[in-house]
């Protein structure tokens, strides 16, 4: 905490900024913009190359914009342009990484370049306000315009590279790609764990009567299977030939969900009293079981009843197993 006070306390504020400095400010952050976008268009451009010439174009009229700022910055005071960037002026807007955008959807992404513009648009309207030369004054407010434009111009650039086709054809490989990386891993994890840890954690609970004890074997038997399954999701495919995506995001799906499922059952057993909790458990083991039928319903597009009745048949028939071993 006083690491973060002393570091907003060496920045300087918007309003002690000379008419230099916020000129070099704008320079800087559309240097920004532009970087932004083009990483947008990189990451986007193999599974979706029309969404990418999009934000090509968005990087170009930031080019063009930058381009005005440094003409006026030569005219007015010359060539050297002062180092400022947006993280060196208190309570200036910041932008996220690309890393932290590139695992959100396409829309989502598409709305993180709107809310870049609204930003700008109130960083050059705020900037205008502070200067007192009618070309520099006249300049951020036509750079206000446009960053207030600029949603015009991605539906301009959507309506020239993005057809109805292309739209339906980006929006199916994003859910394909969606499915594939984290849908189809993370419900194999939840099966595995919803399912195989039922025999063990019912053979102790029986054999036992003892939650506590039962509870530590669905822990260990929830986590080991979590870390198997994570690692062996990881390590099966790379994704390049298959496009099942990063081995990594696959293996947390599979490895969180596994885990996930075997604690459902697992956690009630932390209630004392053991019908008590042995109860609790039946009822979360039937919520998982039609949770699980409804995402194959739902993302992989299995007839909800026979999913339902797959699972479910399985399910029981290892949940029996567990409580006759327990019980004998």
């Amino acid at each position: 905490m006083r690491f973060l006070t002393l570091l907003s306390a060496q920045r300087r504020r918007f309003r002690d900024l000379s008419e230099q400095e916020i000129i070099a400010l704008a320079i800087s952050s559309e240097e920004d913009d532009a970087r932004i976008y083009r990483s947008y268009a990189e990451m986007l451009r193999g599974d979706f190359p029309d969404t990418a010439r999009i934000f090509d174009g968005m990087a170009e009229e930031e080019d063009t914009h930058r381009q005005a700022l440094i003409d006026l910055h030569k005219r007015r005071f010359g060539d050297t342009i002062p180092l400022i960037r947006r993280e060196h002026v208190a309570g200036f807007y910041a932008r996220k990484p690309v890393w932290l955008v590139e695992n959100l959807g396409l829309e989502r992404i598409r709305a993180e370049a709107a809310g870049m513009e609204e930003q700008a648009e109130r960083f050059y309207l705020a900037a205008a306000e502070r200067t007192q030369d009618a070309d520099t004054r006249k300049l951020l407010g036509d750079l206000a315009a446009a960053e207030a434009g600029h949603q015009s111009t991605a539906e301009h650039l959507e309506n020239e590279h993005l057809s109805d086709t292309a739209r339906e054809s980006e929006e199916n490989s994003a859910k394909r790609q969606f499915v594939l990386t984290w849908v189809q891993p993370g419900l194999a994890g939840l099966m595995d764990g919803s399912v195989s840890t039922l025999a063990p954690i019912f053979a102790t609970a029986f054999a036992t009567q003892n939650t506590w004890t039962t509870f530590l074997v669905g822990l260990a038997a929830s986590v080991g299977a979590g870390i198997s399954m994570g690692f062996t999701e990881a390590a099966s495919d790379d994704g390049e030939l298959s496009g099942r995506g990063s081995p990594v995001k696959r293996g947390i799906a599979a490895g969180v969900m596994t885990t996930v499922g075997g604690l459902g059952h697992a956690l009630p057993y932390l209630i004392p009293h053991f019908w008590t909790a042995t109860i609790t458990a039946f009822v979360v083991v039937f919520l998982e079981l039609w949770a699980i039928a409804w995402i194959q319903n739902r993302y992989m597009d299995t007839p909800f009843f026979r999913a339902a009745f797959q699972v479910v048949l399985g399910g029981a028939l290892v949940f029996a197993a567990g409580v006759l071993i327990g019980s004998g």
